[in-house]
């Protein structure tokens, strides 16, 4: 626990996150927005065959933010509904300490931030927004998967 929390890999991923524009005419979208900090994720998803096919953000965060919304975009293609939703439920619980890292790519970058519970927020920014746009999207369809 003693890397820092603005390591190199953190602004290397805030510097680089993929699917940054919002799309044009999304099936679902969802802003979310850290009050701690007033960092501010939006994410625009369409789905084909109940799964992710489409994403768009907008991302005006801080540097945790901004690379925890590069691991979103870098693995978000092809995810259901479904896994957005645990993948968000179970960041949350590991950052509050409740339970294992979660399985989705690279998030044990963020070990450093665990015991820093005011960045927690910004962190989980991009996985509340996109798990809200694809259910919103999933109910448009009637795909709730």
């Amino acid at each position: 626990m003693n890397a820092p929390l603005y390591n190199t890999e953190i602004l290397r991923l805030a510097a680089s996150i993929p699917h940054h524009h919002r799309l044009a005419a999304p099936m679902g979208s969802s802003e979310k927005r850290s009050p701690i900090c007033g960092s501010r994720v939006t994410v625009d998803v369409n789905l084909a065959d109940g799964r992710v096919s489409e994403v768009g953000m907008l991302v005006r965060a801080c540097a945790l933010g901004q690379a925890s919304s590069s691991l979103l975009a870098a693995n978000i293609l092809g995810k259901t509904p479904g896994e957005l939703a645990t993948a968000r439920d179970e960041l949350t619980a590991w950052l509050a300490g409740e339970g294992r890292a979660p399985n989705w790519p690279d998030l044990d970058i963020f070990i450093p931030a665990l015991t820093v519970t005011a960045r927690h927020p910004s962190i989980r920014l991009a996985f509340e927004a996109a798990a809200e746009a694809a259910a919103t999207a999933a109910s448009t369809t009637g795909n709730d998967s």
